[in-house]
């Protein structure tokens, strides 16, 4: 059938002056910054029974390509070079605060042994004895459903490995009753779920293997794997800074405890052990994906060529997809048409897909390049349709530290008494709460700019793709969308109101 004109998207204007930014519109949702038009361009498609998709890569993109670091790796990078690569801007940092927590999502009851032994209450269980807690009271009993020895207070409800450290021989591993399933560190209660508490570089080794291809290293890609420690450990940190709780799931990072561990990757964890990222002082919220199709996708880092991702299996791909499906998907009825109405420009078939617009026979729906790339069940979002004649507007990516301003900013707050403690302390506070708001699938979409000081100095704004989000000392970080955004910058925007006490997500 024959694709009709796309709708035109009703747009509002509102005033960014306060800002000391280029003027701003409101389209379909999408905060769109700098002087462009308020339509998009017309774009003429033939849509029949299927709709075929040119695509690349393999998630976000953003930071570092698992695929293109095991690309380099076998060109000779070292793990420095490749890291380098892809967190521009960072610097090398040593770890201060080694011990986290990870919420072990599988359990619920804490009934432990080990082979040597452990603690508890200040007091050491036998081998061959094992300890249950409840509240705070732990438990120890003669092996695994034994009989009851003694019960110790534990204020403190954990169970604790023979000897505090990093890289514990096995025998000192806690093992929980019934699955035999090893963690290092200790097990406990924190706020009513099971946590295993540990050394930093021990959980990375609990994370590689899960998050990354052990065998890597026998094919050349051991310095990817190295580059891999060190995000997954530099992540784990920024994480952790900007208040969120870990996990073991990939709401975090896929941690599997010592079974998802493997000699290789362990070998990469203790070459690499203390070792993380830097920006702005602090952890670097370093993003990582399996395959960038050939071109990172910007953000927090700048947007680099990835000529590694060549050995991806997902370095190309093509989706054929319903026009029924694509309909039903985006809620526009019967399909008419389907069109990337923007896009980033990098790379192959435009980059990845910014904008995306559904017109059918219920109306029209436009969503971000992300959203459509769920909608459809892509494998990332970088993807061309088939058929479409009019090339999208390219709307250029932030490009990060080195692309994007950050230099002159960082001499600007360096002259700022000040200024470098409040943009490392922002840094945090912001990345912490994007994460939870759900990162790039929350409310405000994917990350449009770096964080940059509000004019008067006393704080930090940072756009994103549908809303801004402010952080001053005394009032934290908060966020803004839709009509809440709406109302602040109508009443003046910070410099009349202030800045928000509370998020606005409506």
């Amino acid at each position: 059938m024959a694709a009709r004109r796309p709708q035109q998207v009703k747009t509002r204007t509102l005033s960014f002056a306060a800002l000391g930014l280029a003027p701003a519109l409101l389209v379909g949702g999408l905060i769109v910054v700098g002087d462009r038009s308020t339509t998009s361009p017309e774009v003429e498609l033939s849509v029949g029974s299927q709709v075929t998709l040119i695509g690349h890569g393999h998630g976000h993109g953003r930071g570092m390509g698992q695929w293109g670091a095991f690309g380099y790796a076998r060109k000779g990078w070292s793990a420095t070079q490749i890291l380098r690569h892809y967190y521009g801007g960072t610097t090398a940092g040593k770890v201060d605060r080694p011990e986290i927590s990870v919420a072990l999502t599988g359990k619920n009851s804490v009934n432990v042994h080990a082979d040597a032994g452990m603690r508890v209450g200040g007091q050491t269980v036998a081998p061959g004895q094992a300890v249950s807690l409840s509240g705070t009271t732990a438990t120890i009993t003669s092996g695994c459903g034994g009989g009851a020895v003694r019960s110790v207070p534990a204020p403190q409800p954990f169970v604790e490995a023979l000897n505090a450290g990093p890289n514990r021989p096995a025998g000192e591993f806690l093992k929980f009753c019934g699955s035999n399933a090893a963690y290092r560190g200790a097990i406990g209660f924190d706020g009513g779920r099971v946590v295993n508490k540990l050394h930093v570089d021990d959980y990375v080794k609990g994370v590689i293997a899960k998050e990354s291809l052990p065998q890597w290293a026998d094919s050349g890609g051991a310095e990817a794997l190295k580059a891999q420690a060190v995000a997954a450990r530099t992540y784990a940190l920024a994480a952790i800074a900007g208040g969120k709780k870990i996990d073991d799931t990939q709401n975090s990072q896929v941690y599997g405890g010592v079974g998802g561990e493997d000699r290789r990757t362990n070998i990469a964890a203790d070459a690499t052990a203390g070792q993380i990222l830097l920006q702005g002082g602090q952890p670097a919220f370093t993003e990582f994906s399996a395959s960038t199709g050939g071109y990172t996708a910007g953000g927090r880092f700048p947007a680099v060529v990835d000529e590694g991702d060549t050995v991806s299996p997902n370095h190309n791909w093509t989706a054929t997809v319903s026009s029924a499906r694509v309909g039903s998907a985006f809620g526009v009825g019967a399909l008419r048409s389907l069109e990337v109405v923007e896009a980033n420009g990098l790379g192959p078939e435009n980059g990845r897909s910014i904008k995306v617009r559904a017109v059918g026979s219920g109306g029209t729906k436009e969503v971000s390049g992300e959203d459509a790339r769920k909608l459809l069940q892509l494998k990332s979002a970088w993807f061309a349709v088939q058929g479409q004649t009019t090339k999208p507007k390219i709307v250029t990516p932030p490009t990060g530290p080195s692309g994007s301003g950050l230099g002159s900013l960082t001499d600007l707050v360096a002259r700022i008494p000040g200024g470098t403690e409040l943009l490392s302390l922002a840094t945090s506070a912001l990345n912490g709460k994007f994460d939870q708001l759900g990162g790039s699938s929350g409310p405000l979409g994917q990350v449009l700019g770096i964080p940059t000081l509000t004019p008067d100095a006393a704080g930090v704004m940072q756009i994103f793709q549908r809303g801004i989000m402010y952080f001053s000392p005394a009032t934290g970080a908060h966020a803004l969308v839709g009509t809440g955004l709406a109302d602040y910058l109508a009443k003046g925007g910070q410099p009349v109101v202030g800045f928000p006490r509370a998020d606005a997500l409506r």
